[in-house]
């Protein structure tokens, strides 16, 4: 636990000027907002409503900065600080699992400006946020990470990349072609569950198609994936959700563990 505590201080403390162990960080930025915070109220997650939901889903439609502006204290309380706090409670859980994932709240928790420049769509606002635990934030698209996502459909986490390279994905094959024991590994954690699907783009045709069925479903895919999707809110509304997400996050590890050395 001391390992941990050192390595999340060592993570936080250029943002940070006053911390509790009891249960987590309390990150400066937070305390500035001084009327939802003071200096000795400890940050802990009280759960995410559909007040976030509706803001995220307002700003959209509205679109515009004048809008967000006369709103922003609805952003940070429903949607960044539950967030934020969400981060908090699961930094030590996923510094056991990779001591390299980045736990400041600021650094993975998604923007809610969109970047338009490379865009046909130029609305200014997403109506969904995310969070994503990764080692390297520059290269978050191409990135193994975890993450939890709130929509207007309800939520998802998982492993996996957003956007894997093709030299990523050819060296995943090379390792399972060659049976490496990381791929055998997260072969048996994907086989011995069954809350996560595998997803991403496949080839239109196998190109292995001489291996077994369940060795093809990762063999063929230009992206790779896993993810739990809940239509509804009952579970990023509940309490429970840091809990849930512990549990998940610690039984994908062995797929992170192989993504890891592919990235």
């Amino acid at each position: 636990m001391e390992i941990i505590k050192k390595k999340l201080y060592n993570q936080c403390k250029h943002t940070v000027k006053k911390y509790c162990w009891n249960r987590t960080i309390i990150d400066i930025s937070r305390l500035r907002q001084k009327d939802e915070w003071t200096e000795d109220k400890r940050m802990s997650f009280e759960g995410l409503t559909l007040k976030a939901v509706r803001f995220l889903m307002e700003n959209k439609m509205n679109d515009n900065k004048s809008w967000y502006n006369e709103h922003k204290e609805e952003y940070k309380k429903y949607v960044y600080n539950p967030f934020s706090e969400l981060v908090m409670e699961l930094a030590p859980t996923m510094i056991e699992i990779d001591s390299q994932i980045i736990t400041i709240p600021s650094k993975i928790i998604s923007r809610v400006y969109r970047d338009i420049r490379f865009t046909k769509d130029k609305s200014l606002y997403r109506d969904n946020v995310w969070i994503v635990f990764l080692r390297d934030k520059s290269r978050m698209s191409t990135s193994s990470c975890f993450w939890f996502e709130l929509n207007q459909q309800g939520s998802s986490y998982g492993v996996g990349f957003y956007g894997a390279t093709s030299q990523s994905m050819a060296r995943m094959r090379e390792m399972i072609i060659d049976n490496h024991p990381a791929f055998r590994k997260a072969l048996k954690c994907y086989e011995t569950q069954s809350q996560f699907v595998i997803g991403g783009e496949k080839y239109k045709r196998s190109k292995f198609p001489a291996q077994p069925e369940n060795i093809k479903t990762w063999l063929d895919r230009k992206n790779i994936f896993f993810e739990y999707v809940e239509s509804g809110y009952e579970l990023a509304f509940s309490k429970e959700l840091p809990e849930v997400l512990k549990k998940g996050f610690k039984t994908l590890k062995p797929i992170y563990d192989f993504l890891s050395m592919i990235d």
